[in-house]
């Protein structure tokens, strides 16, 4: 459970697993592009519109600003793994070198889990927004109800299965062509957005911002809780670190890529919420297809249609690039051997991770047939965020401790401290507590971060061209804190479905996939002794992993 690889093995001795290798051919706008398209349509158009009637009002940009913070710590953490360790297992690789076999296995459970529910919830809005761009006014009339079935699981979705399986064909072919496909519907879909931030600043109304209740009708407290559901919308950027294997120059394109296209849409949610907020009330905003049905009761009938074929379009986008690093993510983790090794192979001719694409673009269609958005939306943030959560320990722990040689004592005392100050603080704002709580967590979470910066040195600096985080700890202690916090703001049902779904993941690992990974790593042992063995009639001796 606690054993370590280097990246060096990373980049080599398991990457061959998978046998062909992927093919380099994406550059930076690629990155930028795909990191537009996959957080563009989930965030505008999935979660926008029931998040500012429910949650957070007609400050839901806000919500968004503070998710968008909490995105971008995260993102740079991601990017100082991505650029020293350029493989395509993400956050599944970055913790399997810092922290051993197990939490990269529970990260990349995690993090599968979340691609597939946010995927088959994101598809099923595409059924939604199409209906509307056909002049449908029930999101569900293209949907085939069920009697008998349970509520929730009763509205069967033939279109979400069908784009699903659609782009689970095209992903199969070529990534750079899929990269082409995702650019041209990202250039529209941003015109797009163009137009629909002009028309709501046009022909909006700046009072309908503040009435019945004020610009936050909920209070601080709502834009926060707004804030960890919305952050389900910036689901997407971490697409962009799996794709290291096939970037060309993964140290000076990836930054631009994750980084870039985390700020850019972070200033397009805004725009975005505010121009719906402007055109309709917040208590009056629909909660499905809401930028449709908006557009519809200022009276451009005509431009609720083409707000449902662009917003199809964006969705395409989103589900293209999501499923592109679904894909990559399970290769890698095949390639450890911990799920079924045929799921790590890479077709020789098109370089893409065939089996692995296929068998979860099925998994994805089959749940996009039944289950309705409401039932996934707040697993797939607490999923999210507990993998964003271990990134940033990782990071830390990795600087200062793996390569700043430093003893770990200090580095995981502070880490724990800073975890729990968070908790603390995340208790005191759920109890409703009085204010001095929040100020004395606050305090501490500041003060420990600067002690354990002027008495713990970090890692001396790596290349001058190889990136790293600035100013740390400081961006990945307050991305923990952040992290940890928006997660207290969930439901209790959240939670209760993340605990079922960590004792799935956890059987599945002690029955299958830590006996796999043994047998795989004693075999590669026992292959590596007879080749290195001078006499090769003599048999090796078992070494012991």
């Amino acid at each position: 459970m606690l054993a370590t690889w280097t990246p060096d093995q990373e980049l080599n001795q398991v990457r061959l697993r998978s046998g062909a290798d992927m093919k380099r051919k994406l550059k930076w706008y690629d990155l930028v592009a795909l990191g537009l398209g996959g957080m563009l349509g989930v965030g505008v158009f999935v979660t926008t519109g029931r998040v500012a009637r429910y949650t957070s009002g007609s400050s839901v940009f806000i919500s968004y600003i503070i998710a968008g913070i909490s995105a971008l710590l995260s993102s740079l953490c991601y990017t100082e793994f991505s650029v020293q360790i350029p493989v395509a297992g993400g956050a599944f690789s970055y913790l399997r070198v810092t922290f051993g076999e197990f939490v990269g296995y529970f990260a990349g459970a995690n993090i599968l889990l979340e691609y597939v529910l946010s995927n088959a919830a994101v598809a099923r809005s595409f059924t939604e927004y199409l209906c509307s761009a056909f002049g449908a006014n029930d999101p569900n009339s293209w949907r085939i109800e069920v009697h008998g079935l349970p509520e929730g699981y009763n509205k069967l979705d033939f279109t979400a299965v069908a784009v699903v399986l659609l782009l689970t064909l095209c992903l199969c072919h070529s990534t750079k062509e899929s990269s082409i496909l995702n650019l041209v519907m990202t250039i529209f879909h941003v015109i797009f957005f163009g137009f629909i931030v002009i028309a709501g600043f046009c022909y909006g109304n700046v009072d309908n911002l503040v009435k019945p209740r004020g610009l936050a009708p909920q209070g601080i407290r709502g834009v926060l809780d707004g804030a960890a559901i919305v952050y389900f919308s910036y689901i997407g950027y971490d697409t962009v670190s799996t794709l290291a294997e096939e970037i060309e120059n993964p140290r000076v394109n990836l930054p631009i890529g994750i980084v870039g296209s985390v700020l850019i849409v972070t200033g397009i949610y805004c725009l975005m919420a505010l121009s719906l907020c402007m055109m309709v009330p917040y208590q009056q905003i629909a909660d499905t297809a809401s930028y449709s049905i908006a557009f519809g009761r200022i009276g451009w009938k005509w431009a609720g249609n083409v707000v449902g074929a662009g917003a199809s379009l964006g969705i395409l986008a989103s589900l293209l690039v999501a499923m592109l690093g679904q894909a990559r993510y399970l290769c890698v983790i095949g390639r450890a051997r911990l799920v079924p090794s045929w799921l790590s192979k890479v077709h020789p001719s098109t370089g893409t991770p065939l089996n692995a694409t296929l068998f979860l673009g099925l998994c994805t269609a089959l749940i996009s047939l039944v289950t309705d958005l409401e039932i996934v939306l707040e697993i797939i943030s607490i999923g999210t965020l507990s993998v964003f959560y271990l990134v940033a320990n990782a990071l830390i722990y990795r600087k200062y401790v793996i390569v700043g040689k430093n003893q770990p004592l200090p580095t995981l005392s502070f880490l724990s401290l800073l975890t729990l100050t968070a908790v603390g603080f995340s208790v005191s704002w759920k109890m409703k507590q009085q204010w001095w709580g929040l100020l004395v967590f606050g305090g501490i979470m500041i003060v420990v971060t600067a002690l354990f910066r002027y008495t713990v040195v970090p890692s001396s600096p790596g290349r001058a061209s190889e990136w790293s985080v600035p100013l740390m700890p400081w961006p990945a202690a307050i991305s923990i804190f952040l992290n940890v916090f928006l997660m207290t703001t969930l439901q209790v049902l959240s939670f209760e479905r993340f605990a079922i779904w960590t004792g799935l993941i956890i059987v599945f690992y002690v029955l299958y996939g830590v006996h796999s990974t043994f047998e795989a790593e004693e075999m590669e042992v026992e292959i590596m002794a007879v080749n290195e063995a001078p006499n090769p009639s003599v048999q090796p001796a078992k070494l012991d992993v």
